[in-house]
């Protein structure tokens, strides 16, 4: 039985890279890649991620934001990850929706609608 694959990014270089699941292969569970481009480590986003177009440096910059808060892109029960941001706008809103209410950031850039 063939498992699945999970996506890896490179934040510095703008790529993408599936493989197999971190608890599968020849890398054991402990999960860490390194970039083939530029040998720095690759941050695991999940099995629902679709990778921006490397020239564009916004959704660039929107994924860095959404992993440094802690956000990823695994598969829920019903299908994809749920809502994510898409543009800067967007993110600067839900930033300062949870500066305003004190709500952590990850969740506040994950609501599908700012109050």
């Amino acid at each position: 039985m063939a498992h699945g694959k999970t996506s890896y990014v490179c934040l510095p270089c703008r790529a993408s890279y599936k493989q197999p699941h971190p608890s599968y292969g020849p890398h054991g569970g402990d999960g860490r890649r390194i970039c083939p481009r530029c040998a720095e480590p690759l941050i695991h986003v999940g099995s629902a991620f679709a990778a921006p177009s490397r020239r564009d440096t916004e959704a660039w910059r929107v994924l860095s934001v959404l992993l440094h808060a802690g956000v990823r892109f695994h598969k829920s029960c019903c299908g994809g990850p749920g809502y994510r941001p898409r543009t800067l706008r967007e993110v600067r809103e839900r930033m300062a929706y949870a500066r305003r209410t004190g709500e952590p950031f990850a969740e506040a850039l994950v609501r599908h609608e700012v109050p």
